[in-house]
């Protein structure tokens, strides 16, 4: 998936994925990453995901890495914060009350960029990439966190041939496949949601179900 896809739906304000509220999962079963006060999360492909400032307020310095600067501004305008804007050769800046914004291609991301990171918080992102890139983005995500970071993803689940993403079905056997061999996997919840979807419903989903996981990187 280009990222021109992404930039265009910003641009055309086509950002249904875009909750405007807290998730509830981040709420029920952050607890569960016991991520102490003061240490960094990263949420990558964060939109203007409100669930960042909800991290802030726990006490976590937050990293967001996004490809639209419509995105990133709008996030803090509407939370009536004022960013400081920086340019280096890779990326955009903008940071205000411990929330960093990084604006740029996921893929340009290094260590260094992630320091004091310890959680990261993955609500859509990996749904959002088609299964094709998702390799790669794993790869890239575990070669840029720091050692026993622990990660919280939420996934969709439903027949992909019912649907054309995003977002995009993951199934447990993918993230399985993925991050077996760097992490230890633990389903914390897998929930039906399809009653509760009538957009999904109108787009011919038989099934969807969301499964929370926490991953924990190991050394």
């Amino acid at each position: 998936m280009q990222k021109e896809f992404w930039l265009e739906r910003w641009q055309r304000e086509e950002t249904g994925f875009h909750e405007g509220v807290v998730n509830a999962y981040l709420k029920q079963f952050w607890h569960e990453l016991h991520c102490a006060h003061g240490s960094g999360v990263f949420v990558p492909l964060c939109g203007k995901s409100v669930d960042m400032q909800w991290l802030r307020e726990q006490g976590h310095p937050v990293v967001g890495v996004e490809l639209s600067e419509i995105a990133a501004q709008a996030f803090f305008k509407e939370n009536n914060y004022t960013p400081t804007n920086t340019a280096d050769d890779r990326f955009e800046h903008y940071e205000a009350n411990g929330i960093h914004i990084i604006c740029g291609d996921f893929f340009d991301l290094r260590r260094g960029d992630l320091a004091g990171v310890k959680a990261v918080y993955d609500r859509a992102s990996m749904v959002a990439l088609p299964p094709e890139m998702r390799l790669q983005y794993a790869q890239h995500l575990l070669n840029i966190l720091p050692q026993q970071a622990r990660i919280l993803l939420i996934a969709f689940d439903y027949p992909q041939a019912e649907m054309q993403g995003p977002p995009f079905a993951l199934a447990s056997a993918e993230v399985e496949a993925l991050y077996r061999e760097h992490a230890d996997i633990r389903l914390l919840a897998q929930v039906d949601v399809l009653a509760q979807n009538p957009r999904f419903q109108q787009r011919g989903l038989s099934r969807l179900q969301e499964s929370i996981y926490l991953l924990t990187l190991r050394v």
